[in-house]
């Protein structure tokens, strides 16, 4: 699944567009790498997203299926941490 499809499936991101723009802009990182939207998630990648006030990693536990429910959404990844800076 491609990451930005990814981002937005999980609920991490709530608009694809978004999550394209974000990475292709180069906010996004998996293993310290910077990845464009069209990545291919593989289960055990560890995704860092550069947002405005923090840092977030997660760990991709599952790939999900197009329409994942609201309330499963937080099963497909783990969040191994955030970092706020100014």
């Amino acid at each position: 699944m491609r990451l930005d499809q990814f981002l937005k499936e999980t609920r991490i991101i709530k608009r694809r567009t978004v999550a394209k723009q974000m990475s292709d802009d180069g906010f996004v990182f998996v293993f310290g790498k910077k990845v464009k939207a069209s990545y291919d998630v593989k289960v055990e990648d560890e995704i860092e997203i550069f947002f405005k006030q923090k840092k977030i990693k997660y760990k991709v536990l599952d790939i999900p299926k197009k329409g994942t429910r609201k309330d499963e959404a937080n099963k497909y990844y783990e969040l191994l941490g955030e970092e706020y800076y100014e």
